[in-house]
């Protein structure tokens, strides 16, 4: 069992199973959500327990982001639409003591890196085109709600 919160305490979160090991988003939508490259783990439907004042963003036609509606931590992100019942929590591991030891497993957008994120290790760093060919994503500038940058 892994506990964690929001910044302020109003959210709390408790992971009854996860993979112990993180993804890099180097996307630009995770950039933005983020502030910076978005680190995740994975963790099934059935075993994340959420309570809180919590809301949730459509941040395109197939996914949300969620929330603290006090302090504006960012929780997760999780496929929406049909058949997304189940669908994991990409859980961010910041609101986890636990998940300080997660190793990183993968990054992905990696040749869009900000000079600044040159995480270390010998784990596969996907390019936009190979992760693009493979999975559904948001074109940039695409996201919902995007106004004049």
């Amino acid at each position: 069992m892994m506990r964690g919160r929001c910044l302020c305490g109003a959210v709390t979160l408790e992971v009854r199973a996860a993979t112990p090991l993180l993804s890099v988003c180097h996307c630009e939508m995770c950039r933005r959500w983020a502030g910076q490259a978005m680190m995740m783990f994975e963790a099934p439907a059935a075993a994340v327990t959420a309570m809180g004042p919590i809301r949730r963003y459509a941040s395109s036609r197939f996914a949300e982001r969620a929330f603290c509606a006090t302090c504006g931590s960012a929780l997760w992100m999780r496929d929406t639409g049909e058949g997304a019942e189940d669908a994991v929590f990409e859980l961010l591991p910041g609101a986890f003591g636990a998940a300080a030891d997660f190793p990183i497993d993968h990054e992905i957008y990696a040749d869009r890196a900000w000079k600044a994120h040159g995480f270390a290790g010998d784990h596969p760093r996907i390019t936009r085109a190979e992760y693009e060919a493979a999975h559904r994503f948001v074109p940039d500038g695409a996201a919902a709600g995007a106004a004049g940058e």
